[in-house]
């Protein structure tokens, strides 16, 4: 694939401008010059001053762009008097193009207007030069110059005044870009730095509630609620750490696989040392049907915040986890027999069932989270997905 020039990819300095400017305005010099030689009737002073000054100020129509145009124009009005150049309302025009991306004054100029006024002057020579007949009034005949002008220098403000706007919207829609990409990034560091923490630390609160009172009767229950509390922290220490390695780091950081449905197994076990017996039943559907990794992971996270929900509020509790995919998607169901009250206290709502909501609505599913009557509690989930196989996507 052939790559592009970077002149044509980067933007240009100022000097560079400049530089085009000057080159802009040495043709234009040279263009009049070739109309003045024709012109009779003009002082031979004037048939080499006017041309250059028309073309050769427009070099500086960056650095002066109200004063570079209005010497134009007056040059250019000259130009036309003198019967020296016809034609010389191109250089104030592109001088306006400059004071009109400026946006020198543009507030008080109705641009629109100037627009809607171009175009009929354009339409008036287009249909008054197919009609022209003798025995026209002479001063007739003349008009269609100072309207060439006319048209020249409302269109150079009217597009300049476009390409602003466009540059003023471009900038806008950049800033509302990057500003939604932070808040996105940020909520999802937040949901990560969730899941990691949410689940061992609730674990080990509950162990730790369980060892405060069991100390004196139950040494050796209380014992083994230490080593539960020691090696989730010691897990919740090591899934930070290298979360905040993976944040910190400027470089691409060597990852490993992201947690998947092999990992349920382990969150099961975990729950299990805490008091909640899980009944874990995986249906994957086809034979060599697997599910992509961002939904493996998301599917990790639901049921990794629900069995940590039943640990913290229902333990000791039995709980069954179903999940079900196919082709098209995958069905999550956590329920438990809970007496439905919450075994640690919490001051305020935490984030866990909105995180879940997040990660459902992130690929278009539904999600539904209730207590049950008598049964417990119940979270239900359904993630969409286009279904991959070992061979390739289908």
């Amino acid at each position: 694939m052939h790559e592009p020039h970077p002149l044509f990819v980067r933007r240009l300095s100022r000097g560079q401008l400049m530089v085009l400017d000057l080159l802009a305005g040495l043709a234009f010099s040279l263009l009049f010059l070739t109309a003045v030689t024709n012109a009779t009737g003009v002082p031979p002073w004037a048939r080499l001053v006017i041309p250059f000054a028309l073309g050769l100020p427009l070099a500086l129509r960056r650095s002066w762009p109200m004063p570079i145009f209005c010497l134009t124009l007056a040059l250019a009005i000259l130009a036309v008097l003198l019967g020296a150049v016809t034609f010389a309302y191109v250089s104030p025009a592109y001088a306006l193009y400059v004071v009109a991306l400026a946006d020198i004054g543009g507030a008080r100029v109705p641009t629109t207007a100037i627009a809607g006024l171009t175009l009929v002057t354009l339409g008036g020579l287009v249909m008054a030069g197919g009609v022209r007949q003798t025995g026209e009034p002479t001063w007739t005949t003349h008009l269609d110059v100072p309207l060439i002008g006319i048209a020249a220098l409302g269109g150079a403000w009217t597009v300049g005044r476009a390409v602003r706007e466009r540059r003023v919207y471009a900038a806008r829609d950049a800033d509302r870009l990057a500003e939604q990409a932070v808040t996105e990034e940020r909520l999802r560091i937040a949901r990560e730095l969730h899941d990691v923490v949410a689940h061992s630390v609730g674990l080990i609160a509950v162990k730790a509630g369980v060892a405060n009172h069991v100390m004196s009767t139950k040494p050796e229950e209380a014992q083994d609620a230490l080593r539960v509390i020691e090696t989730a922290s010691r897990s919740a220490l090591v899934e930070m750490r290298h979360l905040l390695g993976v944040l910190r780091s400027a470089e691409v950081p060597d990852l490993g696989p992201a947690p998947g449905l092999s990992g349920l197994a382990g969150l099961a076990e975990q729950a299990k040392m805490a008091g909640v017996d899980v009944d874990l039943d995986v249906r994957l559907g086809s034979e060599g049907n697997r599910l992509p990794e961002g939904v493996e992971l998301s599917v990790y996270r639901i049921v990794q915040e629900a069995l940590t929900n039943v640990v913290k509020h229902a333990a000791p509790a039995r709980c069954r986890v179903t999940l079900v995919a196919d082709e098209r998607e995958v069905r999550i169901e956590v329920m438990d027999d809970g007496p439905g009250r919450r075994v640690i206290p919490v001051e305020a709502a935490g984030h866990g069932l909105i995180g879940m909501r997040e990660r459902i609505m992130m690929y278009g599913g539904e999600f539904e989270a209730r207590g049950i009557p008598g049964q417990g509690f119940r979270v239900v989930a359904r993630l969409p997905y286009v279904h991959t196989s070992p061979g390739g996507a289908s």
